[in-house]
């Protein structure tokens, strides 16, 4: 059982409040910063702050190094312990600050929770990540089922993705209200969808397979005339279970919008493995996506209208997290100019 040293307590609600409210963050980002720092009051048996030490911090980080991943079995990766140690280090610096902390703690305390260059170099690393083929896509929706309204639901979902681009969060908070299907757009009204940054972004349907648009257009139809969905109900709404003659059955849909995005990429998921091909998530379409608008839009102007379709203030973002050059590549390109 967890034990709770209630002085900590408050002073990490406080902490977490600052994070919050002064700092803006992300509920996540709070969510993260907690667990981290819950980490290492752990490896110090709950002591009180107050009595914090710098061989604390050198004993927590000899100790996550060391630690595996209870769902793997393998090692902390290094994006994740650098992620701890700057929880606890942002923490520290805070603390520093604080009355009845200060004269026990220095700012500098906090530079013991740093990560090692050789760490630091690992963690940041660009790694391809893998997503799918446009022929990888459409193989997977077409062997998406129509015979139930969730089914429905999940194919207009997987179309809708692969038209926008839009994050799997947006996704999860969009409303009917916020599609246009006479413009062709959807828009990501940051005071109501949970967009990244809380940028407000307005997304025209990417013409990349007429089958999506013919999809979701389908679907836009159902919610209005057969389903009844007003305005301000959810674009994919989730399932209404009641009991039935003693079993909980699909009665409907909600009229609340998803929490999280976490069902969304349960469906994608679910899309790949009918059509027995590897699982990829939402986010993985963005890069299809670029891929694909990198041979389409040549001109400067088009692609930037590209990147900035998919949520991107500056086109550089689009072309460093999505287009990313191979050595092999590299040599290819340098040596044959034209044939890039």
């Amino acid at each position: 059982m967890r034990k709770i040293n209630e002085e900590n307590e408050r002073i990490k609600r406080r902490y977490l409040q600052y994070l919050k409210v002064a700092k803006r963050k992300d509920p996540s980002t709070v969510l993260k910063a907690a667990e981290g720092i819950l980490r290492f009051e752990a490896t110090t048996g709950y002591a009180s702050f107050k009595r914090f030490r710098i061989e604390q911090a050198i004993k927590f980080q000899e100790r996550l190094n060391s630690d595996v991943n209870k769902a793997t079995g393998k090692p902390l990766s290094k994006s994740t312990i650098r992620s701890v140690l700057a929880a606890n280090k942002g923490f520290i610096f805070w603390l520093a600050d604080q009355q009845g902390y200060k004269s026990r703690i220095r700012h500098s305390d906090a530079d013991y929770f740093n990560m090692d260059a050789k760490g630091a170099r690992v963690a940041s690393a660009v790694r391809e990540t893998p997503y799918p083929s446009l022929e990888m896509a459409r193989h997977a929706f077409s062997y998406m089922p129509v015979d139930t309204e969730i089914a429905q639901r999940n194919k207009a979902l997987f179309a809708f993705l692969m038209l926008t681009g839009a994050r799997d969060g947006a996704v999860a908070s969009l409303r009917v209200k916020h599609i246009n299907m006479i413009d062709g757009c959807v828009y990501q009204d940051a005071r109501e969808v949970k967009t990244k940054n809380s940028k407000t972004i307005t997304t025209y349907f990417l013409p990349v397979d007429a089958a999506y648009l013919e999809c979701f257009t389908a679907w836009m139809t159902y919610l209005r005339t057969a389903a009844l969905f007003g305005p301000d109900d959810p674009l994919f709404p989730p399932a209404k279970i009641k009991p039935v003659d003693g079993t909980f059955k699909v009665v409907g849909f909600s009229r609340k919008t998803y929490k999280n995005a976490n069902a969304i990429r349960a469906v994608i998921k679910e899309a790949f493995t009918r059509a027995d091909l590897p699982q990829f998530t939402p986010h993985a379409f963005r890069k299809t996506l670029v891929k694909w608008a990198d041979t389409v839009y040549p001109s400067r102007e088009a692609f930037k209208a590209f990147s900035q379709n998919i949520g991107h203030t500056s086109v550089i973002t689009t072309i460093s997290a999505y287009c990313p050059i191979s050595t092999e590549q590299q040599g290819v390109l340098i040596k044959s100019p034209r044939s890039g």
